[in-house]
């Protein structure tokens, strides 16, 4: 039987096929993982409506696929019946689907999703938990994506969730011990873990596919159309440093994790409306700038795929604390490939930060279409002389502005990086509301 590639979100009627997960002969279960798709930097897993077993693939990594498009054949298991799978349909060319054709789409995807009900008896005898003709048991797409990482046999562990789904506390009895180290210094405990990053593999040819392959683009679109211009600023970031230390603590017992990060968003929030124009996105075929009166600032993320910019939605109203939950949970769905489409939607300016990987100074790419970007780099401490000429230590920052010249001049954006300056040196100011009495 042919298996069509079934509704993958909202709106969304093509993606790329990054790899299989699945090859001809696999006998496969329902809610089992077959294909990992992309679109709009998010990945996203395409799960099987079936049980049986794959007899071949019809689609090639790199390629685009769309909603209805058979992707692979199977034998179904059981009685013979596919288990209700959706008769074969032609795509839905984009263009031809309007605000109704997605209802009826997501009404069909509901009524689908009812009708075929996971813990349905398909005539096999459990194992382990497990029916007989499982690939790999029944388990979220993030415990998948834990045990991958740490080399689990999901075949080899018992799931306590329902119908023996693996839930991640399954996991802990399969994990290694890791072989005992020195305590790191502070400096290295606050550095991204690059371990998980991909390092490519010495002669080898790798293809350029899925995120990687989109942010290639987009970055070649980015300088082609962008003429950058940079602009770095020293800033003192002692006072920040201190307030920091102690609100750390406090906010890490009730479950907030409070980084540098939220303080250059909610500093970048601040001064983007003192200077709006650096708020805005430059519309080429109409020959208009678009000042924003929305503020959402864009935080990159070196996640394991690739880098991927999750989006602080109105950042200039949300206090220091709902900003810091908030880079912790997109941060976390980043890194684990859990992220939403609409969470990496709808950005007016972007910060970038190599400081916990070890930069002091950077000159960043704009996120096009934007017109301005912020990159941060590593907080050292250096002599500095105070306004009596006395040396004295200092917690030092270089912040590296990269600004559209066709909308931002330098003296603009001089004016801009001013404004982010006074607001990280005088840290209690962004503890307080925009307008005291709000």
């Amino acid at each position: 039987m042919d298996y069509q590639l079934p509704p993958v979100g909202e709106g969304l009627f093509e993606v790329e096929l990054v790899r299989w997960l699945v090859r001809a002969g696999d006998a496969v279960s329902r809610g089992q993982g077959l294909a990992e798709v992309t679109s709009d930097k998010a990945s996203m897993e395409v799960h099987a409506r079936f049980a049986g077993t794959i007899t071949g693939l019809s689609a090639v990594p790199g390629t685009k696929i769309q909603v209805g498009q058979v992707i692979l054949s199977y034998d179904p298991v059981g009685d013979g019946v596919a288990l209700e799978e959706p008769k074969p349909q032609a795509p839905i060319p984009k263009k031809e689907v309007g605000v109704v054709g997605e209802a009826l789409l997501r009404r069909t995807e509901e009524k689908r999703d009812k009708s075929v009900s996971p813990t349905k008896d398909i005539g096999l005898q459990p194992t382990n938990g497990h029916t007989a003709t499982d690939k790999l048991p029944p388990a979220a797409p993030s415990v998948r994506l834990l045990a991958r990482k740490l080399a689990i046999d999901l075949t080899r562990v018992r799931g306590t969730g329902p119908g023996g789904r693996i839930l991640i506390e399954d996991l802990a009895p399969f994990i290694k011990p890791r072989p005992s180290v020195r305590e790191p210094s502070a400096s290295a405990t606050s550095k991204t873990d690059t371990s998980k990053l991909d390092f490519g593999v010495a002669g080898t040819r790798q293809k350029l596919v899925g995120l990687r392959r989109r942010i290639a683009e987009h970055m070649v679109e980015a300088k082609r159309h962008i003429p950058h211009y940079s602009y770095i600023e020293e800033c003192d970031l002692t006072d920040l440093v201190k307030l920091r230390g102690q609100l750390r603590d406090p906010l890490g017992a009730s479950g907030v994790k409070l980084t540098y990060l939220a303080f250059f968003v909610k500093a970048a929030a601040r001064a983007l409306r003192e200077v709006p124009i650096v708020n805005s996105t430059f519309d080429e075929a109409a020959g208009e700038v678009v000042l924003h009166d929305r503020y959402h600032i864009g935080f990159a993320v070196a996640a394991p795929q690739g880098l991927i910019v999750p989006v602080i939605k109105n950042a200039d109203k949300k206090d220091l604390i709902t900003i810091a939950t908030e880079i912790d949970h997109l941060g976390t769905a980043a890194k684990t490939g859990k992220c939403k489409i609409d969470d990496l939607k709808g950005g007016t300016f972007t910060v970038t930060s190599v400081g916990g990987i070890g930069g002091l100074i950077s000159t960043p790419i704009i996120n096009f279409p934007e017109v301005g970007i912020m990159g941060v780099g590593r907080v050292v401490k250096r002599p500095v002389y105070d306004a009596h000429g006395e040396i004295k230590p200092a917690d030092l920052l270089y912040l590296s502005f990269s600004f559209d010249h066709r909308v931002v001049d330098g003296a603009i954006g001089a004016a801009f990086g001013n404004a982010v300056l006074r607001y990280l040196q005088a840290p209690a100011l962004l503890l307080l509301p925009e307008k005291i009495g709000d």
